[in-house]
């Protein structure tokens, strides 16, 4: 078993989900304990200036070993898993030689993994899938982005006798919900520039993300017996599906696809007397995201006109931005990502991000950070799975740019 099999499986065995609800960062207690696992390795394999924040966000580096370092190289991924799966007792399992039909991951739930469902099963036969057992996510996103930067890191730390510049290792918390950006030093970080390595399958290479909100919306009706409602009753439920209804159907993101844009009931929950919707807005576009958080207020005015002022609270906040604009002065970042990829036999395929990275709030306070992939596929939820031999090639892919990174950047 490779390392970076062999580290990602022990990694998935750890519950690390955030918490949406929580303002803490991390959200989740076990997150600190898998910062304070990851930063003992990095002591053990000679990494320099290893910290864990009081956030339990992890830094460390490897130091130059060129004479003349001109940029600093920086890679983060993100210790948390979505909180949309359960995470805990992940039960990872190697599938060897996949042979292109179902797989069954529970035999007594008749949970399948097929191919009919998941098409981009497609591209693995013959090769090893570690999938779950139908009951968990697998928790690829990220800690496959983990596992891949520590065997980058150890590979260069056992081989001092490679030129490079100086890299930078940071491991961020509760980035599924939001926040995983809110405490991270660029700083003390001490990277330049920087890659997350946060993607799916095997050679995408992002640089463009959603604008992306979330909008929060709380419903006052007022109960009485339904025998005498007549006039009297505003049944909350009955207003937040009016609400919901009066959002463009197309911009479901079931509907969707490449740079469009959507608005996503994400929960909703209530009775008569209060009800509660939570969406994400998002969209590539900056002027269509603004409209769609215009056409959000709006449709609150309109049934705080029609139920009567205060029925529709809603709260909107800007979560990040589309990266680029950021990334585009720093164009390189994305040629050398591709002339590594094609180095190691990777076919790049540059797509928008669907949703965001650590890396889209990241080029904001300053260090530019396009997205590389992991090689996982169905991220946040039980069919989750990722191919052991993508999982091998990003490894490559990242000692690759490191080299790359050198040829171009550090004086020999």
């Amino acid at each position: 078993m490779s390392k970076v099999v062999e580290r990602f499986l022990r990694y998935a065995a750890m519950d690390t989900q955030s918490e949406d609800e929580r303002e803490a960062i991390p959200s989740t207690e076990k997150q600190r304990l898998f910062a304070e696992l990851l930063a003992g390795e990095l002591r053990d394999m000679g990494a320099l200036d290893v910290t864990v924040s009081s956030q339990s966000y992890v830094y460390a580096t490897i130091g130059a070993t060129a004479k003349e370092a001109v940029l600093a190289l920086g890679f983060i991924a993100h210790m948390d898993t979505s909180p949309a799966a359960s995470g805990k007792n992940v039960k990872a399992r190697l599938v060897t030689g996949y042979d292109g039909g179902d797989i069954c991951l529970n035999e007594e739930q008749q949970i399948f993994l097929s191919p009919k469902d998941f098409p981009s099963l497609a591209r693995y036969g013959g090769q090893d899938l570690i999938v779950t057992d139908g009951t968990t996510l697998l928790g690829a996103d990220d800690k496959a982005g983990v596992a891949e930067i520590m065997t980058m890191a150890e590979y260069f730390l056992t081989h001092p006798e490679i030129a490079h510049g100086k890299i930078c290792i940071g491991f961020t918390p509760d980035e599924e919900v939001g926040r995983g950006a809110d405490g991270f030093d660029v700083k003390f970080f001490g990277a330049d520039v920087a890659y997350t390595v946060d993607g799916g399958a095997l050679g995408e290479l992002e640089y463009e993300n959603f604008n992306a909100a979330s909008g929060k919306v709380v419903i006052h009706g007022r109960g009485v017996h339904p025998g005498s409602a007549k006039n009297v009753m505003k049944n909350a439920s009955l207003i937040a599906m009016e609400f919901h209804q009066m959002l463009p159907v197309a911009q479901n993101p079931m509907y969707t696809e490449g740079y469009e844009g959507f608005f996503h009931l994400a929960d909703i929950r209530g009775d008569v007397v209060e009800a509660r919707m939570d969406y994400i807005i998002r969209d590539h576009d900056r002027q269509r995201f603004e409209e769609k958080k215009a056409l959000f207020a709006r449709t609150a005015a309109f049934l705080n006109e029609k139920y009567g002022k205060d029925t529709v609270e809603i709260t909107v906040k800007d979560s990040y931005y589309n990266m680029e604009e950021k990334i585009r002065p720093h164009s390189y970042l994305i040629d050398i990502a591709r002339t590594s990829m094609e180095k190691a036999g990777i076919r790049p395929d540059v797509v928008p991000i669907r949703g965001g990275t650590d890396g889209a709030r990241l080029s904001y306070m300053g260090l530019p950070c396009p997205n590389l992939c992991t090689g996982g596929e169905n991220y946040h939820g039980v069919h989750e799975y990722i191919c052991v031999q993508s999982m091998e090639k990003v490894v490559e892919l990242l000692t690759g740019l490191v080299e790359e990174f050198t040829r171009k950047f550090v004086k020999m």
